[in-house]
């Protein structure tokens, strides 16, 4: 025999939940797995061309400083006061240059600190420090 703690006369109040919380994870699912497919629907036929060779890059110009201090410019030995002007006449030739700065490990901080005013002081804009790995 079983026993039964509630009246049979009452009515259930209680709404019960779990139909409609299996429906909202169905829609949930659904969603999930449709959306992407959304974002693709536009189907375009791209024309095709013949292959376009890449413009090659010119070399950097190498602006040195060596464990003295002194300045070269391309593997030519510049006066500090001289590299600036030096560097203007590069960028006029070539509006696109881009400049490597390599310094000795021992060479004085405010030497390369000059060399790199004297670089940004003529308008080169595309600058790189090399260091040793």
């Amino acid at each position: 025999m079983s026993f039964s703690t509630q009246d049979s006369d009452e009515v259930l109040s209680e709404m019960n939940v779990t139909p409609l919380v299996d429906v909202m994870l169905v829609l949930l699912v659904v969603f999930i797995v449709t959306t992407p497919m959304m974002t693709n629907a536009i189907k375009i036929n791209l024309p095709k061309t013949d292959a376009v060779a890449t413009e090659k890059k010119k070399d950097p110009v190498v602006v040195s400083v060596d464990q003295d201090g002194k300045f070269f410019l391309a593997k030519n030995e510049v006066a500090p006061e001289l590299l600036e002007k030096s560097l203007q006449d590069v960028k006029a030739q070539d509006p696109e240059v881009r400049v490597q700065l390599q310094a000795d490990e021992g060479v004085n901080y405010g030497q390369v600190a000059k060399a790199m005013a004297s670089i940004e002081r003529s308008g080169i804009t595309k600058i790189s420090v090399m260091t040793a790995r």
